[in-house]
């Protein structure tokens, strides 16, 4: 008798049966002297068990045909013994065992047989092609048992998984690939690896590759980049997502670790030369030697408030910076470490409860910043006007006013400022002239 491993218990019982069914009441029918089955304990039990008595006792030569018991049954045994059978969206693999026009079939012992056709057939076909009898392949479940009891299967479902776990073994082992740039956006360059589409972010390009434009225009970053296309660059895998669909690539990792290398020789509080080699809106790129670059940001500029550093650098320019970080292999630098600090200088000058003079540079969500001289400013805090409108109309831009020292941190370089105390204070000292005023009035009509 042929059945296959795949096909439900019940189903082969039923078959055996039924074939049976007919030669075992045929035999019987023609026995004249049946021989007596043999008086086992076992086959007596099982007897007792598959003949009813009535039945019995009616046709006294009808004999019980020996059944095994349930434990010695073989295909209990295999069932007993395999593993649990693969759910749908496992990986398994399996030997190729038959090719046709528009199907593949697999053993998947002791699962059953695994099936590739239809769409799943046609999207896979390229790899078929380059498929063998014999061939072990690994394919992803998509029905667990169809309408005739085979494992559906996916080739293509299997070799997207396949990929996506290749590429997070990439990221622990940190490899580098060099590929070929596709395309490009406002935001960076698309890359292919292993038939996947991956972003490179521009943040994620090396220094020298990054696209400085003067003004920052969009436009402009656009056509630096497309200068990409076509040619190939050294990246690593930064992070992948199979659900999203998304790689991300960075250029930096390949150079991390011979940058690493170089930034061995600085220390904090160096002083370094380097050549302006872009300025975007954060700081300022400096080139301190071959293959290194320290980035000066637009607080470490200068003591004052810089808005714009295009206003006060210009690429191609040499300048003096001194070192106040170095983590992860890069460089941070500052220019106005090398001046002279204002709040030292301040610090004699200025206390709590001091009426000073200050002009208005910026406004921001917390209130007016005021410069009380250069390189030390402080704020006037929203609360103290009706709205932002009451205080733009106070204190305007670019004017000087009287403000009083609230809280004065020349260590940190914080102090805070207040309109409304000057404000009470001139009211107060103008009550009080009035009240000597009056006093002396009243003297002389003595």
């Amino acid at each position: 008798m042929f059945f296959r491993l795949d096909m439900p218990l019940f189903k082969l019982s039923i078959l055996s049966s039924t074939k049976n069914k007919d030669k075992k009441d045929s035999a019987i029918t023609e026995e004249k002297t049946p021989s007596p089955a043999p008086e086992t304990p076992e086959i007596k039990d099982t007897a007792k068990k598959i003949v009813p008595k009535e039945t019995a006792e009616e046709t006294p030569r009808k004999v019980a045909v020996p059944v095994k018991p349930v434990s010695e049954n073989p295909m209990v045994k295999i069932v007993e013994n395999t593993k649990t059978p693969p759910e749908k969206g496992d990986l398994v693999e399996g030997t190729v065992i038959v090719i046709d026009k528009s199907s593949l079939f697999v053993d998947l012992a002791p699962y059953g047989t695994g099936i590739i056709f239809g769409r799943e057939f046609l999207n896979a076909r390229d790899i078929i092609k380059k498929t063998a009898i014999g061939d072990t392949i690994a394919a992803k479940v998509v029905e667990r048992e169809n309408e005739e009891g085979y494992v559906e299967l996916s080739l293509k479902e299997a070799r997207q998984a396949l990929v996506w776990s290749e590429a997070e073994g990439t990221i622990k082992d940190k490899s580098i690939f060099e590929l070929m740039v596709k395309d490009a956006n406002k935001g960076g360059l698309m890359l292919e690896w292993q038939g996947i589409v991956g972003f490179l972010p521009a943040s994620q390009l090396k220094a020298e590759h990054y696209p400085r434009v003067e003004g920052g225009s969009k436009e402009r970053v656009l056509e630096e980049l497309k200068k990409f296309v076509g040619k190939k660059l050294a990246v690593s895998i930064l992070s992948a997502s199979p659900r999203e669909g998304k790689l991300i690539f960075s250029e930096k990792e390949p150079e991390k670790k011979e940058r690493s290398e170089i930034v061995e020789k600085y220390s904090v509080g160096d002083v370094v030369e380097g050549e302006i080699t872009g300025i975007v809106d954060f700081g300022l790129f400096v080139k301190v030697e071959d293959r290194l670059e320290g980035l000066v940001h637009i607080s470490e500029m200068d003591w004052g408030l810089v808005e714009n550093p295009r206003m006060l650098f210009k690429v191609g320019e040499h300048v003096k910076a001194q070192v106040i970080e170095i983590k992860d292999g890069k460089i941070s630098l500052s220019i106005k470490a090398l001046k002279k600090n204002p709040w030292t200088e301040g610090e004699k000058k200025y206390k709590k409860g001091d009426i000073v003079t200050g002009v208005v540079i910026k406004y921001n969500k917390h209130g007016a910043l005021m410069s009380i001289e250069e390189g030390i400013a402080g704020l006037v805090h929203i609360s103290e006007f009706e709205n932002e409108k009451n205080l733009r109309e106070t204190l305007e831009l670019g004017r000087p006013y009287e403000v009083m020292i609230t809280f004065f941190d020349p260590k940190n370089q914080r102090m805070t400022l207040s309109h409304k105390d000057v404000l009470k204070k001139k009211e107060e000292v103008k009550v009080e002239k009035e009240e000597v005023k009056i006093e002396a009035e009243k003297k002389e009509e003595k």
